[in-house]
């Protein structure tokens, strides 16, 4: 069985271990000066071979790298973010949820009172839509 090569290219993988140590740095401290202090030596060390040209040292470096990440990690999984998705996703993702247009339909004439310059225009533009939409020229 075949395998596709990895899409990445050499300087995506390494942007993606240097934002790797940098959450690990992070989750490490907790003051913000020690962690821009340790993260400024941590970029200090991937400008130090910025200028290696040979693929070979490349990939060792990165290897290098990511075993030194692997072997330092944190006993507990870093910070997650509140809205970020998917499995390792936050508890506020898509909790915050925005009603759709047509909800505002359903309102009682006494609430769309308390409102009228902008449901004065929502019926133009409605109108608008309707219009266009019979005429075929919406998209």
């Amino acid at each position: 069985m075949y395998f596709a090569p990895e899409l990445r290219t050499h300087s995506q993988k390494v942007c993606t271990l240097y934002k790797t140590a940098c959450r690990l740095i992070e989750s490490y401290y907790v003051a913000r000066f020690i962690i821009r202090y340790h993260q400024v030596l941590l970029r200090k060390q991937f400008d130090d071979n910025k200028c290696v040209t040979d693929p070979k040292e490349q990939r060792l470096l990165l290897r290098v790298g990511e075993n030194e990440v692997f072997a330092k990690k944190y006993p507990f999984p870093p910070q997650k973010f509140p809205r970020s998705i998917g499995l390792a996703g936050g508890v506020a993702y898509k909790r915050v949820v925005t009603p759709p247009d047509w909800i505002l339909d359903y309102w009682h004439p006494l609430e769309k009172a308390q409102y009228p310059d902008y449901f004065a225009r929502r019926e133009c533009r409605k109108t608008e839509y309707i219009k266009k939409w019979n005429d075929g020229t919406l998209y």
